[in-house]
């Protein structure tokens, strides 16, 4: 597998993990490339040839008749060092059996994936306090850049992006034309499955559907019979403009009750289907200020000839700032309030009544000035 990977871009990910741990889990939403990434560790580390790591999936067929502890045991015998086990929570029992390993081999190093949906801390008393996670996303507009234009730009903080963007615009339109690649980024970029040779659109609702099939169902162990309320709650959050939610509405509409109606979407959003917005200071079981589609790319499956430019561009800057930043809702001059500290509007052009106490990211903007800050940067941030 390592030898036949085509893996096209270097995960910032690869960086910011402490490999000397014992216990790695990488979690991300189905799509955004955890397989490749077990295996680019493997490349990166090992090489194709070198035996003392091993790459296996844990929904394969073997396991149901060998243990996980056994075969990390036999693995150990033979020389094995690092174990990197794909699809983990297909595995019965599985954090209990990786609690075992950390606890008797502690000459093993165990690199597991898993579903976004997964409790790996709070709610794993098996693993509490032994495990180092970690959330892989899709790739940002900077990955996207990089891969389709040949280029290798760095990733900036927020902080040096508002004291320095016009610097690091011109250093990069000096390069690539931005405004070029960020429609393409918008409709598809953020699922590394693009690059495959078949339909984006209908690759990515098969994804949507196996989510929420498989990942939602089988972990929250939900009865199949609700699958089409949860598939249409979904739908209808897709099709409605980022606002905030009308429970009432929505459980008379799927004929559930608002407390599941709540339930279901705190699920879509562990899933990375939904991005919830909520007043600073608020959190879940409140009532959300806005939900968003969790990237931009889901948007233009569902309804295609009916996408919400607005939603668009705040989905994309929402989702390219959770990585490592605090974001509410903003008031009623503004959409978003960052790290309780910058307030930020998004903006399409730059005829723009401009408030100096606001930072505007503006669309189809090149290279920006002052507090007007082209919209595309913000993908620059991982």
């Amino acid at each position: 597998m390592v030898e036949h990977l085509q893996s096209s871009v270097r995960r910032g990910l690869m960086d910011e993990i402490n490999w000397n741990d014992r216990l790695i889990g990488i979690k991300g939403s189905r799509g955004v490339g955890k397989t490749t990434f077990l295996l680019d560790y493997a490349r990166e580390f090992y090489g194709p040839v070198n035996k003392e790591c091993l790459y296996i999936n844990l929904n394969h067929f073997y396991f149901t008749e060998r243990t996980l502890v056994d075969f990390a045991s036999e693995f150990r015998a033979r020389g094995g060092k690092v174990l990197l086990l794909d699809q983990v929570f297909k595995y019965p029992e599985w954090s209990k059996e990786l609690r075992y390993c950390y606890d008797n081999f502690p000459d093993l190093k165990i690199v597991f994936s898993g579903s976004s949906v997964m409790r790996l801390k709070e709610a794993n008393p098996d693993l509490a306090g032994k495990v180092a996670s970690y959330n892989l996303r899709g790739f940002s507009f900077r990955e996207f850049l990089n891969l389709m234009s040949g280029n290798k730009f760095p990733a900036f903080r927020l902080d040096e992006v508002l004291a320095h963007h016009e610097e690091i615009a011109k250093e990069i339109c000096d390069k690539v034309r931005p405004l070029v690649y960020f429609p393409d980024y918008l409709h598809h970029g953020f699922y590394p499955f693009f690059l495959e040779k078949r339909n984006f659109s209908e690759n990515l609702l098969k994804t949507m559907n196996m989510i929420l099939e498989v990942d939602v169902l089988y972990i929250k162990q939900i009865e199949q019979r609700y699958l089409p309320k949860l598939r249409k709650l979904l739908y209808l959050l897709a099709i409605s403009e980022p606002c905030s939610p009308n429970v009432s509405q929505l459980s008379k509409e799927i004929e559930i009750s608002r407390a599941t109606v709540m339930n279901y979407i705190k699920y879509l959003s562990e899933a990375r289907l939904v991005n919830i917005l909520y007043p600073a200071g608020e959190t879940y079981p409140k009532k959300p200020a806005k939900i968003y589609m969790y990237n931009s790319n889901l948007m233009y499956p569902i309804r295609p000839m009916a996408v919400n430019a607005g939603a668009v561009r705040e989905s994309f800057f929402y989702n390219q700032l959770i990585k490592d930043n605090l974001v509410n809702s903003g008031a009623r001059n503004f959409h978003f309030l960052v790290n309780n500290r910058y307030k930020f509007r998004i903006e399409e052009n730059q005829r723009i009544k401009n408030n100096n106490d606001l930072y505007y990211a503006v669309d189809k903007m090149e290279i920006g000035s002052g507090n007007l800050i082209p919209l595309w940067l913000f993908g620059f941030l991982y």
